[in-house]
C-alpha cells in the first residue's frame, strides 16, 4: 500500500490547478500578492533617504508582520470557530479599505514615517486574521495528497509576485511616486472577495455545542504541546526564519547604499528572489521524489546562506542577482516543505489553530529578526549583520542531523473517527458541567508490561491532543497486572467533542496498539465533578 507521504511526493506540482475553485482563488491571490509586493517596495523606498534608514526600512517588514505575534493565536481560534469563507471575505474587504486610506494620505502628502508604519501595522492586523483561515481552507479545496503541491503553488504565487511586482513598482515609483502602487494594491483585494463569494464551501453540520473561545485556545495549545511531530516542524521553522529575515530586512539598504541602485534596481533584486522561487517550484516535485524533506530543509538553509554571504560581500550587480536567484529557490524549498508538513499533520478541528502558531513563528520571526538585524547593522555594518545571519543559517542546516523532522511526518491518518462507544448515562449533563474524570481499566499479562507501558505513553499524548487537561496511568498494588488510566477533560461539552469530532484514524491506531497487550476488553467509566453538594 502506498502511504500518503509517498503519494504526495509523487503528485505533480500543478495538480491542484485542476480544481476550478482552487484555480480561481490561486489567480486572485497572485494578483493580490502582486499588489502587496508593490506596496512593500513603495513603503520601503519612501524611507530609504531618511537618515535613520538602516533602522526604519526594516521596520516596514516589522510593522506588517508584528500583528501576527499579537493576533496569531486569537485568529487561529476564530478561524476554527466561525465560517472561514465569511471571515476571509470580511478581512479582505477591511484590508482594501486600509490600503485605500494609505493611498489617499500619501496622495495628499500626509504620510510621515510614523503614519506609514502605523497604517502598515493596521493592514498587518488584517493579514494576521487572514493567514490561518486561508491556510486552513486548502484541504477543503484539494485532496490530502495534493497539499504539498498546493503549498508549493502558494509559495509560487507569493514569490512569482515578488519577481514581477517589485519590478513594476520600481518603475511606477520612479515615474509617479508610491501613491499609485498603494492604490493598485487596494484594488487587488477585490478579486479574492469575488471568488470567495462565488465559492460555496460545504457546510458541516453537527449537533454539538460550539467550542468556547478560551477553551478552544487552551485545546489548541494542548494539541501542539502533545504532538512531537508538530513541535519539531515549528522548531525547524524558527531555526530557519530567524537568520533568513536578515536578507529580506536589509536588502533595500544594501541596494541603495552598497550597490547604488534606484527603486527600479531594487525591484530587480526582489524580482531575482521571486524568479528563483519560481525555478524552485518547477523543480520541487522532482526533488520531493528523489530526496526526503530533511534534505530539502538542509539544502534550503545552505542555499539561502550562500545568497546572504554574496549580498554582504559582493558589489557586482549581476553576481548579486544570480545569488538571489539561488536564495529564492532555497526559500521556496524550505517554506513549502515546512508549510505542507504542518497542514498534513493537523486534523480539521484544530487546523487553523495549529497553522496560527506556525504563522506566529514564521511572521513573528521575520518581524523580530528584522529589528535585531537592523539594530546590529546600525551599530556595526549591514555586511557584518548579514555575515552573522549566514553563519546561523549554516548552523540551521547542520542542525537537521540532530533535530530532523520525525519519520512519520505527513504519514498520519487524520480521517475523523468516532470510534469511542457512547457512554451509558443515568442523567444528561449540561455542556458546561465538569470537569469530567474518565477511568479505564486494563488487565495485562506480566510478560507484556514493558510493551504496554510504551504503548500507553503514546496513548497519553493522544488523549491530551484531543482534550485531556490531565492524564496519568496507575498500577494496582493489590491486583496483579492491573492498570487504571485516568484523564480529566474540563467540561462535558469538550468531552463530547473528544468523542465525536476530534478523534482521528491515527488515534484509533494508537488505541489498537494498546489493545494488543491487554487481556479482554478495557472498560471505561465517566465521573462528573460534584459542585455545591450536588
Amino acid at each position: 500500500m502506498t502511504s500518503l507521504g509517498e503519494t504526495a511526493r509523487r503528485t505533480s506540482t500543478w495538480a491542484p490547478l485542476r480544481s476550478p475553485v482552487y484555480r480561481a482563488l490561486w489567480i486572485a491571490q497572485l494578483v493580490s500578492n502582486l499588489g502587496t509586493w508593490m506596496q512593500t517596495v513603495g513603503a520601503q523606498w519612501m524611507l530609504v533617504d531618511d537618515p535613520r534608514a538602516a533602522v526604519l526600512v526594516p521596520l516596514v517588514q516589522t510593522a506588517t508582520t508584528l500583528p501576527v505575534v499579537l493576533l496569531a493565536l486569537p485568529s487561529g481560534v476564530l478561524a476554527d470557530l466561525v465560517d472561514r469563507r465569511r471571515l476571509l471575505i470580511a478581512t479582505q474587504g477591511a484590508m482594501a479599505a486600509g490600503v485605500g486610506l494609505l493611498a489617499t494620505l500619501t496622495g495628499f502628502g500626509l504620510t510621515t514615517p510614523t503614519v506609514l508604519l502605523m497604517l502598515l501595522f493596521v493592514i498587518g492586523c488584517g493579514q494576521a486574521l487572514t493567514a490561518p483561515a486561508w491556510q486552513a481552507i486548502q484541504p477543503d479545496l484539494v485532496p490530502a495528497e495534493q497539499i504539498p503541491a498546493a503549498a508549493a503553488l502558494g509559495s509560487m504565487s507569493m514569490n512569482g509576485a515578488s519577481a514581477i511586482g517589485p519590478a513594476i513598482a520600481g518603475v511606477l515609483v520612479s515615474l509617479s511616486g508610491p501613491t499609485l502602487v498603494f492604490a493598485l494594491n487596494a484594488v487587488s483585494f477585490v478579486g479574492i472577495v469575488f471568488v470567495l463569494i462565488w465559492w460555496r464551501r460545504p457546510r458541516v453540520e453537527n449537533d454539538y455545542p460550539p467550542e468556547r473561545a478560551l477553551a478552544a485556545l487552551s485545546a489548541g495549545g494542548r494539541f501542539i504541546r502533545s504532538s512531537p511531530i508538530v513541535r519539531r516542524i515549528l522548531l525547524r521553522t524558527a531555526l530557519f526564519i530567524a537568520p533568513a529575515s536578515a536578507l529580506w530586512g536589509l536588502l533595500p539598504v544594501i541596494a541603495a547604499k552598497q550597490l547604488g541602485l534606484s527603486s527600479s534596481g531594487y525591484g530587480l533584486l526582489l524580482g531575482a528572489l521571486g524568479a528563483g522561487a519560481l525555478i524552485g517550484a518547477f523543480l520541487l516535485s522532482r526533488l520531493r521524489i528523489r530526496f526526503g524533506p530533511n534534505f530539502l530543509l538542509t539544502a534550503g538553509a545552505a542555499g539561502f546562506a550562500v545568497a546572504t554571504v554574496v549580498l554582504a560581500l559582493v558589489s557586482v550587480f549581476w553576481i548579486v542577482l544570480l545569488a538571489l536567484v539561488v536564495g529564492g529557490a532555497s526559500w521556496l524549498l524550505s517554506l513549502s516543505t515546512l508549510n505542507a508538513s504542518m497542514q498534513l499533520n493537523l486534523p480539521a478541528w484544530v487546523r487553523a489553530r495549529g497553522l496560527s502558531v506556525y504563522q506566529l513563528i514564521f511572521m513573528g520571526g521575520q518581524a523580530l529578526g528584522s529589528v535585531v538585524w537592523g539594530v546590529l547593522a546600525s551599530t556595526a555594518t549591514s555586511a557584518a549583520s548579514l555575515l552573522v545571519a549566514a553563519g546561523l543559517l549554516v548552523v540551521c542546516g547542520l542542525s537537521s542531523l540532530w533535530w530532523p523532522l520525525h519519520a512519520k511526518t505527513s504519514n498520519l491518518d487524520l480521517t475523523p473517527s468516532s470510534h469511542w462507544p457512547e457512554p451509558t448515562l443515568i442523567f444528561e449533563p449540561e455542556p458546561l458541567d465538569g470537569p469530567v474524570l474518565v477511568l479505564t481499566h486494563y488487565r495485562v499479562a506480566s510478560s507484556n508490561d514493558d510493551a504496554f507501558l510504551a504503548a500507553m505513553a503514546v496513548l497519553g499524548r493522544s488523549r491530551q491532543r484531543t482534550g485531556a487537561s490531565q492524564w496519568r496511568l496507575f498500577r494496582s498494588v493489590e491486583h496483579e497486572s492491573t492498570f487504571v488510566e485516568t484523564f480529566v477533560v474540563r467540561s462535558w461539552g469538550e468531552h463530547m467533542h473528544q468523542h465525536y469530532t476530534r478523534l482521528t484514524g491515527q488515534d484509533r491506531l494508537i488505541e489498537e496498539a494498546v489493545e494488543r497487550y491487554t487481556d479482554g476488553v478495557a472498560e471505561s467509566e465517566h465521573y462528573l465533578a460534584v459542585r455545591d453538594g450536588r
